[in-house]
């Protein structure tokens, strides 16, 4: 019988990559153990006394890395009310704590990620709203939210141990997200750069670098630094899932040369050069003298010989590809057709600029919003430029230090260029912006208002400006907030008091867990965190459906599986339930008032092939 219970608790990560490995390598496992010398001695890697070797360590790395592999007790609740077309878009707008919305995206979205932007706090000392609590990271996100935040003061001696204890975890649940042919571009500047590179070669692969592009950021020169130098760049660090994937196609080539003077069936051309780059010495099969079959005329040889072997310049010279001077002085050039350049695009520029400045970012926010309301956003152009390289029009795209909204300001754009259908995920910590800045005193309490209000007033401009256009375009958005699970948990915390007070705490307790659905959560919310546990997009349809006058969910629009919380819940009920060919269904322990009703329904669902869970 398949009656495997629901619990409050996300993915175990650690788990699931165990079971993986020892249904590879059983022979690696003792006792339920891995054997790290078994299992290296099978790859051809044998332990020596020397231990010495390089790697990248500092103080915390082991528990951040156990940080990702704990199990998140939260969940995600659905908040209507600040969403846009709730029932139509597909995009998504997460107000949490990133280190716990990514463990509870992981079995939704394993894998289905093409691009991951982030723009992570830059390590300048100040307030750092990013120290994770390893024994209670929920409780911490509340007191971020209440603005008691830590400072990461260089006179602490863990400046950059803080920084990459709070980045690596986040980076390591990051990559699970990413499709195989998946990208990951971070914005950096100098302060962390070299140390981002290191726990990057390490998570995603060392030979999985793609390009660290250096960005021109700023117009105008700053003449406050002491040094003199005007620090006038960042950078954008890049690396892919894993290697063998064009990863950045290039910008569009000019075509305004191609002609066809001489009417050639292939289509238009324009000369190319053949001259090569290397020496006699470097590549001697590059070198030979090139003779015109027909006149016999020898152009002889370049100095850096030519760009084909002799194999190839024959294919070419057979096709009527090249293009002969008159003169045995003259240099023979190629016929490259218009209709070839697909597959020879030009190399992506790793130097950002054309007018892509820090303060670009701040007059698109000033415009939106008439005023001044954060503080160095990226320009959107920036953002737009990479998910035009690296995605393609129905991708799903990650920002989760969404922080104004850019990714989702450059997405709504670049799909109202082309045509997309791509989706954004957004996930911005609430933090609570200054009572004295023009944010909080135009009504903006925090950053995700501000988020969302961007997103709101950029996809109505965007509209506006493009009218014949974008009829189908998605400038909508689902809204959903972190907050612990909606399962009564056990509390395995110790109990405070002695006597009847302790007597009284344990009994609260009991009590409480009897009740496994919490009394001031709503039935959308219960339905949601099922959806996050049984690994469905969510975006999904969740429609009422009315069984035998009992209200129960259908997820997906072809009923995928079905939530069920009402109240006595009989076989007939089931058996209504499973008209819609759900692939299984999920009880509260609430539907049945007796273990035989249970049963009862069980059975009837198991003759008709539908599986059941329970909460």
């Amino acid at each position: 019988m398949d009656n495997e219970r629901i619990d409050g608790l996300t993915m175990d990560i650690e788990a699931a990559d165990r079971d993986k490995l020892k249904a590879v390598f059983p022979q690696c496992f003792t006792d339920g153990r891995l054997d790290i010398d078994k299992l290296l001695n099978l790859c051809g890697e044998y332990i020596s006394d020397d231990f010495e070797k390089y790697e990248f360590r500092w103080k915390g790395k082991t528990e951040a890395l156990q940080l990702a592999g704990k199990r998140s007790t939260g969940t995600l609740r659905p908040c209507r009310e600040d969403s846009v077309n709730w029932d139509e878009t597909q995009n998504i707008y997460i107000e949490g704590d990133n280190l716990e919305v990514l463990k509870l995206l992981q079995t939704s979205y394993f894998r289905k990620v093409k691009m991951i932007y982030i723009d992570p706090p830059y390590n300048t000392g100040n307030d750092f709203v990013y120290a994770d609590d390893f024994a209670d990271p929920l409780a911490r996100y509340k007191e971020v939210t209440q603005q008691t935040t830590k400072s990461n003061p260089e006179t602490m001696g863990r400046f950059h141990t803080n920084w990459l204890n709070m980045m690596y975890p986040r980076l390591r649940l990051a990559a699970n997200l990413l499709r195989d042919d998946g990208v990951i571009f971070i914005s950096i500047d100098d302060g962390e750069v070299h140390n981002l590179r290191k726990i990057c070669d390490e998570i995603f692969g060392e030979e999985n670098f793609v390009t660290l592009m250096i960005w021109h950021c700023r117009q105008n020169k700053d003449n406050r630094n002491i040094s003199g130098a005007s620090i006038d760049h960042e950078y954008v660090l890049c690396y892919t899932k894993q290697p063998g994937w064009r990863v950045l196609r290039g910008t569009n080539r000019k075509t305004e040369q191609y002609k066809n003077p001489d009417n050639d069936p292939r289509g238009p051309w324009a000369s190319a050069n053949m001259v090569g780059l290397a020496t006699a010495d470097a590549r001697p099969n590059l070198h030979y003298d090139l003779i015109q079959p027909e006149t016999g005329i020898n152009y002889g040889c370049p100095a850096k010989g030519w760009r084909y072997d002799k194999n190839t310049m024959k294919r070419l010279v057979d096709e009527g590809r090249i293009l002969w001077p008159d003169s045995p002085e003259g240099r023979p050039r190629k016929k490259a057709f218009l209709n070839e350049l697909d597959d020879n695009l030009p190399g992506y520029s790793s130097i950002l600029a054309e007018g892509m400045y820090t303060n670009t970012g701040t007059k698109e926010i000033a415009a939106l919003f008439d005023g001044h309301f954060f503080d160095f956003p990226k320009p959107s152009l920036l953002i737009k430029q990479l998910v035009s390289q690296a995605t393609d029009k129905d991708d799903i795209i990650l920002d989760f230090f969404s922080g104004s909204a850019t990714t989702a300001h450059a997405v709504m754009q670049l799909n109202a260029e082309d045509g997309g259908n791509r989706r954004f995920i957004l996930v911005q910590l609430p933090e609570v912006c200054d009572e004295k800045s023009e944010a909080f005193k135009a009504g903006y309490p925090n950053i995700c208002e501000i988020g969302k209000a961007r997103i709101r007033k950029a996809g109505e401009k965007i509209k506006a400006d493009s009218p014949l256009t974008t009829g189908e375009l998605d400038t909508g958005f689902r809204v959903f907030k972190l907050d612990s699970s909606n399962l009564n948990l056990w509390d395995g915390s110790p109990i405070r008091g002695y006597g009847e007070d302790a007597e009284e705490e344990l009994y609260q307790r009991l009590l409480d867990h009897l009740e496994i659905l919490k009394s001031d959560r709503q039935s959308e919310d219960v339905v949601f965190e099922v959806m996050l546990k049984l690994g469905q997009d969510l975006c999904e349809v969740a429609q009422p459906l009315d069984v035998n006058g009992k209200m129960v969910y259908g997820v997906g629009a072809e009923v995928k599986f079905i939530v069920c919380l009402a109240d006595d819940i009989q076989p007939e009920d089931a058996s209504a339930m499973a008209e819609y060919a759900p692939g299984r269904i999920v009880f509260a322990d609430s539907c049945f008032s007796s273990t035989e009703q249970k049963s009862n329904v069980r059975l009837t669902l198991k003759d008709k092939g539908i599986t059941i869970k329970t909460l």
